[in-house]
C-alpha cells in the first residue's frame, strides 16, 4: 500500500482493520509467527481483489477502473502498474503450474515476510524461495505484460 496513489479509497489502517476481523474468527492459533503472518497475507490478497472487483462493479461506475499497483520488474527498469485483479487470476494461473512460487509471491508480496520467513512457512531453504521468487516475478511480468498488450489492442 506504501506505493498507492494518495487518493486509494482502501487505507492501510482500513486494510489491517478487516483483516483483523477477518482473521479473529479463527479460533485454533497459530503455530508460529510465519504461519499467521501467512494467515494475513492470504487475507489481504483477497479484501484487495474484494476491492477492486467492487470497484470495478458495473453499478458502482463506469467498470473499467483499476485499482493499480506498483511493482519493479528488476533493479533498471521502470516501475510496472498492475491491476490487482490481473495480478490475482496471473497468481491462480502460476499456482496451477508451480504452487509453491505462487505461495512465496502471496507471502513475500502481499505478506511483507523476508526470505527468510517465508522459507519457514513452507518448510524449504532461503535459496529456494529465492529461485521461487525470482521464477515467479519473471512468469508474472510476463503474464502482465502480454495482459496488458492484448487490453492495448482492443482499445
Amino acid at each position: 500500500m506504501r506505493s498507492e496513489r494518495a487518493a486509494h479509497t482502501l487505507r492501510p489502517t482500513a486494510l489491517v482493520n478487516e483483516t483483523y476481523l477477518r482473521l479473529s474468527g479463527h479460533r485454533g492459533g497459530w503455530e508460529s509467527r510465519e504461519e499467521f503472518l501467512a494467515a494475513a497475507a492470504s487475507a489481504m490478497r483477497r479484501i484487495l481483489v474484494d476491492h477492486a472487483r467492487r470497484r470495478d462493479a458495473v453499478k458502482r461506475g463506469d467498470g473499467a477502473r483499476r485499482v493499480p499497483l506498483t511493482v519493479s520488474s528488476g533493479p533498471v527498469s521502470a516501475p510496472l502498474e498492475i491491476d490487482v485483479l490481473a495480478l490475482n487470476q496471473a497468481l491462480k494461473d502460476l499456482a496451477a503450474e508451480d504452487e509453491r512460487s505462487a505461495k512465496v509471491v502471496e507471502l513475500r508480496f502481499f505478506g511483507g515476510l523476508t526470505t527468510e520467513e517465508a522459507a519457514r512457512v513452507i518448510e524449504v531453504s532461503p535459496a529456494s524461495v529465492k529461485r521461487d521468487w525470482a521464477f515467479a516475478k519473471a512468469w508474472l511480468l510476463r503474464r502482465l505484460e502480454s495482459v496488458e498488450s492484448e487490453g492495448d489492442v482492443g482499445s
